[in-house]
């Protein structure tokens, strides 16, 4: 955990601390290359893996499927065990808690609600001579969705992928979780099933991927991939991109928390712990203009560490990416807020109002602190899966949109063509297009 003062330090190496390369600091890591060696017998990197299972799957279907399933996860299934079976769907629903089940319906209803203010709506326009043009909004045909079953279960994550996709309209959602020991949590099935997905597959990881992207005899192929995952399934999204549609490359969880003096050191040490308790790659970073404050919260970090059950996972992260910045001010401490462009930034400021026209860059922002980032994950309604590794600079949530597409909408009447047409064919002879041109000039006569 590191404490660094800008004055001190610089701006430029502030600015160098808040944009490490979340997937540089995997790929370096020693113990992927060993695991390879040991699962593969040579010496691999992560792409290179993912890459050679995306190639298998696509060329072998199912067998490839099976084979890294095996090898992978150490489960050994046939096609015909890839699907969840209504019994198992059963199964969930009498393991599991009512009254998760009835937070999860409740969170389930707040994201429907949100997303349904976001649906875009076709439109036409009338222009001269009778000419019309205007724009379909068209849902997707089929999507898949991926789900993590790594260090813990994410049935918040089937809601928040599903229910976008289910407003939007898609007509069929698929979803392919890891199993762990051969099943998947019971919460994961009841959240999909009051997110209305029938199809679920006990595939996880690359091979997942790949599957959902090119199709197999028994898995459908899909027109768009959604969902976060480990470094591989990342990679794996990376490398269909083209085939079909993805959402974003998601890396290791991220929070930035703005804080002046006014913030509470006990809720802004659990805070960055709610991050870093998810991956030793995450990051958590407090960014303050009050020294003091600094020092209380790097001291309650150690006072919450000792009692949290995932501690290693979230000291690890603390040791690797945790840093707290001591900003000149307020302005700069916003200026380094923006350079770190994070998947979630809180702002425990006295007016945290006045500051959010000055935020340009981040996944969701959360207002005082009374909204902490755990509420965005599970239950207010705006969707969780968001840009990470800077790409908040470019990169949008998830959202109804993601599931849909623009389509032009063009109708000219003859006159309408007429009063155009030489513009057009002037245009095109510029270009060298002598058949575009000519497409014009036969309408006119």
């Amino acid at each position: 955990m590191k404490i660094v003062n800008a004055k001190e330090a610089g701006e430029q190496e502030i600015e160098r601390l808040l944009t490490k390369a979340a997937f540089d600091q995997v790929e370096l890591n020693p113990k992927i290359r060993e695991a390879n060696r040991k699962l593969f017998g040579r010496d691999m990197s992560a792409a290179e893996l993912v890459r050679q299972i995306v190639r298998d799957v696509r060329n072998e279907g199912d067998k490839a499927v099976i084979h890294y399933t095996e090898l992978i996860d150490r489960v050994r299934f046939t096609p015909e065990d890839f699907l969840v079976t209504e019994e198992e769907f059963q199964a969930a629903k009498d393991e599991a808690d009512p009254d998760v089940v009835a937070s999860l319906q409740k969170a389930a209803e707040n994201v429907r609600r949100y997303h349904q203010e976001q649906k875009p709506k076709s439109w036409m326009t009338y222009r001269d001579a009778g000419s019309i043009l205007g724009q379909a909004i068209i849902p997707l045909d089929r999507v898949g969705i991926y789900v993590p079953g790594g260090t813990a279960a994410y049935p918040s994550s089937v809601i928040m992928n599903a229910m976008p996709a289910v407003v939007a309209g898609v007509r069929e959602i698929i979803m392919m979780v890891p199993p762990k020991n051969g099943k998947i949590n019971p919460y994961v099935l009841v959240a999909a099933r009051a997110a209305g997905i029938k199809k679920i597959y006990k595939i996880g990881g690359a091979q997942a991927i790949a599957a959902m992207a090119f199709g197999t005899e028994t898995i459908p192929r899909v027109d768009k991939i959604t969902g976060p995952g480990n470094i591989f399934v990342t990679l794996a999204k990376k490398e269909v991109y083209g085939h079909v549609d993805i959402d974003m490359l998601a890396g290791p969880s991220e929070i930035l928390i703005l804080a002046d003096k006014t913030a509470d050191p006990v809720y802004t040490a659990a805070d960055m712990l709610s991050q870093a308790e998810h991956d030793p790659l995450a990051s958590s970073i407090v960014i303050t203009d009050d020294a003091g404050l600094a020092e209380r919260v790097a001291k309650e970090l150690e006072k919450q560490l000792a009692d949290l059950p995932r501690r290693e996972i979230a000291q690890a992260s603390l040791d690797r990416n945790g840093l707290i910045v001591i900003a000149e001010d307020m302005r700069q401490a916003l200026h380094f807020a923006n350079v770190s462009a994070p998947e979630h930034m809180e702002l425990l400021t006295e007016q945290p109002f006045q500051l959010l026209p000055y935020v340009r860059h981040a996944g969701a922002v959360f207002l005082g602190a009374y909204s902490p980032e755990p509420l965005g994950d599970y239950f207010a309604g705006p969707n969780h899966v968001l840009p990470t590794g800077g790409t908040a600079r470019y990169y949008s949530v998830l959202n109804v949109e993601t599931f849909m597409k623009r389509t032009s909408i063009i109708s000219y009447t003859q006159p309408a063509l007429s009063d155009v047409s030489s513009d057009i064919i002037r245009l095109a002879e510029t270009e060298g297009l002598q058949a575009h041109a000519n497409a014009i000039r036969l309408r006119r006569k």
